[in-house]
Protein backbone atom coordinates (compact mmCIF):
# COMPACT_ATOMS: atom_id res chain seq x y z
CA UNK A 1 0.00 0.00 0.00
CA UNK A 2 1.44 3.51 -1.08
CA UNK A 3 2.01 5.71 1.93
CA UNK A 4 0.75 9.68 1.66
CA UNK A 5 1.93 12.63 3.73
CA UNK A 6 0.06 15.98 3.07
CA UNK A 7 2.45 19.04 3.75
CA UNK A 8 -0.83 21.63 3.55
CA UNK A 9 1.00 23.03 6.91
CA UNK A 10 3.81 24.13 8.32
CA UNK A 11 3.19 21.73 11.48
CA UNK A 12 3.17 19.02 9.04
CA UNK A 13 5.04 15.74 10.24
CA UNK A 14 7.03 15.89 7.09
CA UNK A 15 7.97 19.60 7.04
CA UNK A 16 9.04 19.30 10.67
CA UNK A 17 11.54 16.30 9.77
CA UNK A 18 13.27 17.97 7.28
CA UNK A 19 13.41 21.35 9.47
CA UNK A 20 14.56 19.11 12.08
CA UNK A 21 17.62 17.25 9.68
CA UNK A 22 18.51 21.16 8.34
CA UNK A 23 19.13 22.15 11.63
CA UNK A 24 21.08 19.33 12.30
CA UNK A 25 18.70 17.42 14.93
CA UNK A 26 17.92 13.73 14.38
CA UNK A 27 15.36 12.87 11.89
CA UNK A 28 15.10 9.51 13.18
CA UNK A 29 11.28 9.22 13.63
CA UNK A 30 10.86 8.56 9.95
CA UNK A 31 13.42 6.21 9.89
CA UNK A 32 15.95 5.47 13.16
CA UNK A 33 16.55 1.80 12.79
CA UNK A 34 20.42 1.11 13.61
CA UNK A 35 20.49 -0.79 9.83
CA UNK A 36 19.56 2.20 8.49
CA UNK A 37 21.67 4.49 10.48
CA UNK A 38 24.90 2.38 9.14
CA UNK A 39 23.60 1.42 5.70
CA UNK A 40 25.47 3.71 3.19
CA UNK A 41 22.70 3.16 0.50
CA UNK A 42 18.81 2.83 1.08
CA UNK A 43 16.79 -0.14 -0.99
CA UNK A 44 13.90 1.18 -3.22
CA UNK A 45 12.40 3.79 -5.01
CA UNK A 46 12.07 7.26 -3.46
CA UNK A 47 8.66 8.89 -2.77
CA UNK A 48 6.91 11.16 -5.42
CA UNK A 49 6.49 15.06 -4.49
CA UNK A 50 3.70 17.06 -5.52
CA UNK A 51 3.19 20.66 -5.86
CA UNK A 52 0.00 21.72 -6.26
CA UNK A 53 -1.13 25.04 -6.36
CA UNK A 54 1.74 26.27 -3.74
CA UNK A 55 1.68 29.68 -3.10
CA UNK A 56 3.05 32.35 -0.67
CA UNK A 57 3.09 35.98 0.28
CA UNK A 58 4.63 38.13 2.67
CA UNK A 59 3.01 41.53 3.07
CA UNK A 60 2.09 42.58 -0.49
CA UNK A 61 4.57 41.02 -2.64
CA UNK A 62 3.89 37.75 -4.20
CA UNK A 63 6.56 35.41 -3.65
CA UNK A 64 5.48 31.70 -4.80
CA UNK A 65 2.13 32.41 -7.07
CA UNK A 66 -0.44 28.96 -7.68
CA UNK A 67 3.32 26.84 -8.36
CA UNK A 68 2.17 23.07 -9.28
CA UNK A 69 4.60 20.32 -11.06
CA UNK A 70 5.51 16.78 -9.69
CA UNK A 71 9.24 15.39 -9.05
CA UNK A 72 8.89 12.13 -9.79
CA UNK A 73 10.31 8.75 -7.98
CA UNK A 74 13.76 8.29 -8.23
CA UNK A 75 14.40 11.34 -10.53
CA UNK A 76 16.66 13.89 -10.34
CA UNK A 77 14.74 16.62 -10.94
CA UNK A 78 16.18 20.56 -11.20
CA UNK A 79 14.65 23.84 -9.90
CA UNK A 80 16.06 26.60 -12.11
CA UNK A 81 15.14 30.32 -12.06
CA UNK A 82 16.44 33.94 -10.97
CA UNK A 83 17.50 34.65 -7.94
CA UNK A 84 14.29 36.10 -5.59
CA UNK A 85 12.07 33.94 -7.90
CA UNK A 86 10.96 31.64 -5.01
CA UNK A 87 13.29 28.72 -5.37
CA UNK A 88 14.47 28.46 -1.71
CA UNK A 89 11.34 29.91 -0.61
CA UNK A 90 9.85 27.00 -2.07
CA UNK A 91 12.18 25.16 -0.24
CA UNK A 92 11.39 26.23 3.23
CA UNK A 93 7.71 25.76 2.63
CA UNK A 94 9.09 22.08 2.30
CA UNK A 95 10.77 22.33 5.52
CA UNK A 96 7.78 24.14 7.63
CA UNK A 97 9.74 27.18 7.69
CA UNK A 98 7.19 29.42 5.66
CA UNK A 99 3.23 29.32 6.27
CA UNK A 100 1.49 28.99 2.06
CA UNK A 101 -1.27 28.21 0.70
CA UNK A 102 -1.68 25.11 -1.29
CA UNK A 103 -0.66 21.56 -0.97
CA UNK A 104 2.64 19.60 -0.73
CA UNK A 105 2.41 15.97 -0.58
CA UNK A 106 5.06 13.03 -0.93
CA UNK A 107 3.85 9.57 -1.71
CA UNK A 108 5.94 6.82 -0.83
CA UNK A 109 6.02 3.82 -2.33
CA UNK A 110 5.91 1.73 0.83
CA UNK A 111 6.31 3.06 4.85
CA UNK A 112 7.79 6.34 5.02
CA UNK A 113 11.23 7.04 4.37
CA UNK A 114 13.71 9.38 5.00
CA UNK A 115 14.35 12.80 3.75
CA UNK A 116 17.82 14.29 3.36
CA UNK A 117 18.65 18.19 3.25
CA UNK A 118 21.59 19.84 2.12
CA UNK A 119 21.78 23.56 2.49
CA UNK A 120 23.57 26.38 0.57
CA UNK A 121 26.24 27.33 3.02
CA UNK A 122 26.98 26.44 6.50
CA UNK A 123 27.62 29.85 8.95
CA UNK A 124 29.19 29.41 11.96
CA UNK A 125 31.89 30.86 14.52
CA UNK A 126 35.18 29.36 12.27
CA UNK A 127 37.09 30.36 15.52
CA UNK A 128 35.15 27.61 17.45
CA UNK A 129 37.28 24.15 17.86
CA UNK A 130 34.90 21.74 16.18
CA UNK A 131 36.71 19.11 14.01
CA UNK A 132 35.09 17.26 11.11
CA UNK A 133 34.00 14.58 13.11
CA UNK A 134 32.42 17.03 16.15
CA UNK A 135 30.25 18.66 13.24
CA UNK A 136 29.14 14.92 12.13
CA UNK A 137 28.43 14.09 15.21
CA UNK A 138 26.33 16.84 15.89
CA UNK A 139 24.39 16.78 12.47
CA UNK A 140 23.93 13.45 12.62
CA UNK A 141 23.22 11.74 16.11
CA UNK A 142 21.29 12.27 19.09
CA UNK A 143 24.67 11.84 21.55
CA UNK A 144 26.23 14.61 22.54
CA UNK A 145 29.20 15.60 19.83
CA UNK A 146 31.11 15.65 23.12
CA UNK A 147 31.52 12.23 23.70
CA UNK A 148 32.66 11.51 20.19
CA UNK A 149 30.78 9.36 17.73
CA UNK A 150 28.31 6.75 18.70
CA UNK A 151 28.95 3.43 17.78
CA UNK A 152 25.42 3.66 15.99
CA UNK A 153 26.67 5.99 13.74
CA UNK A 154 30.36 5.86 13.24
CA UNK A 155 30.46 3.38 10.14
CA UNK A 156 27.44 4.94 8.61
CA UNK A 157 29.87 8.72 9.03
CA UNK A 158 33.23 7.40 7.76
CA UNK A 159 31.10 6.08 4.70
CA UNK A 160 29.61 8.90 4.15
CA UNK A 161 32.94 11.16 4.40
CA UNK A 162 34.75 8.41 2.43
CA UNK A 163 32.03 8.92 -0.43
CA UNK A 164 32.94 12.81 -0.60
CA UNK A 165 36.34 12.69 -0.53
CA UNK A 166 36.92 13.95 3.87
CA UNK A 167 37.87 10.60 5.39
CA UNK A 168 41.19 12.34 5.72
CA UNK A 169 40.16 15.29 7.32
CA UNK A 170 38.16 14.35 9.53
CA UNK A 171 40.21 15.66 12.42
CA UNK A 172 40.56 18.73 10.65
CA UNK A 173 38.91 21.99 11.90
CA UNK A 174 35.70 23.24 10.27
CA UNK A 175 37.07 26.56 10.26
CA UNK A 176 40.24 25.47 8.18
CA UNK A 177 38.77 24.45 5.81
CA UNK A 178 38.33 26.00 2.38
CA UNK A 179 34.48 26.86 1.32
CA UNK A 180 34.67 23.73 -1.30
CA UNK A 181 35.46 21.03 1.82
CA UNK A 182 32.58 21.96 4.09
CA UNK A 183 30.49 21.79 1.20
CA UNK A 184 31.44 18.29 1.02
CA UNK A 185 31.12 17.72 4.29
CA UNK A 186 27.94 19.25 4.36
CA UNK A 187 26.96 16.44 1.48
CA UNK A 188 28.22 14.03 3.39
CA UNK A 189 25.79 14.32 6.10
CA UNK A 190 23.20 14.80 4.05
CA UNK A 191 23.21 11.29 3.60
CA UNK A 192 22.87 10.16 7.20
CA UNK A 193 20.36 8.35 7.86
CA UNK A 194 20.94 7.54 3.65
CA UNK A 195 17.69 9.06 2.57
CA UNK A 196 15.13 8.30 0.28
CA UNK A 197 14.54 11.67 -0.79
CA UNK A 198 17.17 14.33 -0.72
CA UNK A 199 16.83 18.30 -1.76
CA UNK A 200 19.94 20.26 -2.53
CA UNK A 201 19.77 23.95 -2.54
CA UNK A 202 22.90 24.82 -4.95
CA UNK A 203 25.21 22.55 -3.13
CA UNK A 204 28.21 22.78 -6.62
CA UNK A 205 27.87 26.58 -5.90
CA UNK A 206 31.05 26.53 -3.20
CA UNK A 207 32.79 23.53 -4.65
CA UNK A 208 36.18 23.68 -7.03
CA UNK A 209 36.51 21.02 -10.05
CA UNK A 210 37.68 17.94 -7.91
CA UNK A 211 34.42 18.38 -5.72
CA UNK A 212 32.42 18.91 -8.65
CA UNK A 213 33.21 15.64 -9.61
CA UNK A 214 32.04 13.89 -6.52
CA UNK A 215 28.81 15.78 -6.74
CA UNK A 216 28.81 14.34 -10.20
CA UNK A 217 29.28 10.68 -8.81
CA UNK A 218 27.26 11.21 -5.74
CA UNK A 219 24.46 12.10 -8.31
CA UNK A 220 24.58 9.02 -10.22
CA UNK A 221 24.64 6.96 -7.42
CA UNK A 222 21.48 8.22 -6.30
CA UNK A 223 19.73 7.84 -9.34
CA UNK A 224 20.98 4.03 -9.68
CA UNK A 225 19.44 3.78 -6.06
CA UNK A 226 16.38 5.27 -6.44
CA UNK A 227 16.74 8.60 -4.80
CA UNK A 228 14.35 11.16 -5.19
CA UNK A 229 16.20 13.87 -5.78
CA UNK A 230 14.99 17.90 -5.75
CA UNK A 231 17.99 20.04 -6.90
CA UNK A 232 19.09 23.83 -6.65
CA UNK A 233 21.16 24.71 -9.43
CA UNK A 234 21.91 27.89 -11.31
CA UNK A 235 24.81 25.94 -13.43
CA UNK A 236 22.60 24.95 -16.31
CA UNK A 237 24.92 23.30 -18.07
CA UNK A 238 25.46 20.87 -15.14
CA UNK A 239 21.40 20.78 -15.15
CA UNK A 240 21.37 20.14 -18.80
CA UNK A 241 23.49 17.22 -18.53
CA UNK A 242 22.85 15.79 -15.32
CA UNK A 243 18.73 16.04 -14.88
CA UNK A 244 16.30 13.81 -15.89
CA UNK A 245 13.50 17.10 -15.71
CA UNK A 246 13.53 20.80 -15.40
CA UNK A 247 11.17 23.09 -13.61
CA UNK A 248 12.05 26.85 -14.13
CA UNK A 249 10.60 29.29 -11.40
CA UNK A 250 9.88 32.71 -11.91
CA UNK A 251 7.21 33.13 -8.99
CA UNK A 252 5.54 30.69 -10.58
CA UNK A 253 6.54 27.81 -12.92
CA UNK A 254 6.88 28.69 -16.40
CA UNK A 255 8.04 25.03 -17.96
CA UNK A 256 8.72 22.24 -16.41
CA UNK A 257 9.72 19.82 -19.19
CA UNK A 258 13.08 17.45 -19.94
CA UNK A 259 16.32 19.15 -20.00
CA UNK A 260 16.39 19.28 -23.71
CA UNK A 261 13.08 21.00 -24.03
CA UNK A 262 13.34 23.22 -21.28
CA UNK A 263 16.77 24.84 -21.69
CA UNK A 264 15.98 26.28 -25.16
CA UNK A 265 17.25 30.23 -25.38
CA UNK A 266 13.55 31.77 -25.74
CA UNK A 267 12.71 29.61 -22.75
CA UNK A 268 15.25 30.58 -20.37
CA UNK A 269 14.96 34.57 -21.62
CA UNK A 270 11.61 34.23 -20.22
CA UNK A 271 12.77 32.69 -17.10
CA UNK A 272 15.05 35.30 -16.29
CA UNK A 273 13.05 38.14 -17.19
CA UNK A 274 12.04 40.71 -14.45
CA UNK A 275 8.64 40.17 -15.08
CA UNK A 276 8.19 36.76 -16.40
CA UNK A 277 5.37 36.78 -19.55
CA UNK A 278 2.94 33.50 -20.08
CA UNK A 279 4.16 30.05 -19.86
CA UNK A 280 5.55 28.65 -23.04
Amino acid sequence: MTAKETLSTPQSPVGAGLLAKASGQSTSSLNDTPHSRASPLPQGLGPTLEFAEVSLTLGRTTILDKVTFTVQPGSVHALVGPNGGGKSSLIKTLLGQMPHQGRLSLQWPGEPGTIGYVPQALEFDRGLPMTVDDFMAAMCQRRPAFLGLSKHYAAAIGEALERVGMQDKRKRRMGALSGGERQRVLLAQGLIPAPQLLVLDEPMSALDEAGIQVFERLLGDWRQSGITVLWIEHDLEAVGRLADRVTGLNRRVLFDATPKQALTPERLLTLFSTHPRSAA
